[in-house]
């Protein structure tokens, strides 16, 4: 982190992965939050590059007939590959600003592609209620933000539906805290993947300091990458209503900030995404304000630093 000063905001209003609207606005309600603000606050250059939006060039059919906007999904890939490519490739930090979870199916493959170039790991730390370990064959609901771990790992039920990963991510550089809402075929897949899985109840027993520093320094003795990919459901929705995928038991306010200090002292974060911001659901903006303040943290900001919110 400290070797930043400056961040490229990116908005990706990617809007089709679920089943409702609203996501679209996600990076202008974080812009109206203050992030480019609160950044600069904190002794960081901003430079925001607006949003990137695309539309499917033509219609794709799957033998799930559940899977909808699967176009939209190939299109947002290609796309988002391309672009996280060469925000990789830029002195800036990149944030980017979803828009749902789809948005990384399209952005890690991007990140590692530049890494293996480096010949550098790329190590992914996901923040959600879910591990996004759908396939396309698997997943009833058809919601494609509900694909992209499996996606990235290079899943063989993707081929010939979607393009391949650039660059696809390992399992076992893959570490997921938060999980308290996992389908028996994600159950089942995940068990025979060596994807690092710490669910809620595990944080409940034996916290988050642990098993986050273990990661941390597994990704320092590799010199590796890292991306974190934070799904607003990862936290509690007394705390943070804004998310069509609400599921009770989340983090906490102080053991969400708590990672993103961890994060900030470790030196090793290389990118972020925000997914699932959805403020048609949001309570005067609360949740929005909410993760601005998480980024503070991620970048620096101290707790005696905390600022009194007002709603």
């Amino acid at each position: 982190m400290t070797v930043h000063n400056s961040i490229n905001l990116i908005g990706i209003p990617a809007d089709t992965g679920g089943a409702r609207t609203g996501c679209l606005m996600g990076p202008d309600a974080l812009r109206t939050a203050g992030i480019e603000t609160t950044l600069s606050e904190l002794g960081y250059q901003i430079n925001d590059r607006g949003n990137f939006e695309c539309d499917a060039t033509s219609v794709l059919t799957h033998n799930n007939s559940s899977i909808h906007h699967l176009a939209d999904y190939n299109a947002l890939i290609e796309m988002l590959a391309d672009l996280s490519k060469i925000s990789a490739e830029e002195t800036p930090f990149p944030i980017f600003m979803g828009g749902d979870h789809s948005i990384a199916s399209g952005i890690l493959p991007g990140l590692a592609h530049d890494a293996e170039a480096a010949n550098e790991e790329q190590f992914v730390l996901w923040l959600d209620a879910h591990p996004d370990f759908q396939t396309l064959e698997t997943t009833e609901s058809g919601n494609l933000h509900g694909t992209p771990v499996a996606y990235v790992i290079g899943d063989k039920d993707f081929e010939g539906a979607v393009p391949a990963p650039k660059q696809p991510i390992k399992p076992e550089n893959i570490c997921m805290m938060g999980i308290r809402s996992v389908d028996t075929a994600e159950r089942k897949r995940l068990a025979c993947t060596n994807i690092e899985v710490h669910d809620m109840r595990a944080i409940d027993e034996h916290g988050i300091v642990k098993p986050l520093r273990a990661f941390l320094d597994r990704v320092r003795a590799a010199k590796g990458r890292l991306h974190v990919s934070l799904d607003v459901d990862f936290l509690d929705p007394e705390i943070a209503p804004a998310v069509g995928t609400t599921v009770p038991g989340g983090a906490t306010f102080r053991e969400a900030h708590l990672i993103m200090e961890m994060l900030h002292d470790s030196g090793l974060v290389t990118s972020l995404d925000i997914s699932e911001l959805n403020p048609f659901l949001d309570e005067r903006g609360r949740t929005a304000t909410l993760i601005v303040d998480l980024i503070a943290s991620l970048f620096g900001r101290k707790v005696l630093d905390r600022r009194t919110w007002s709603f």
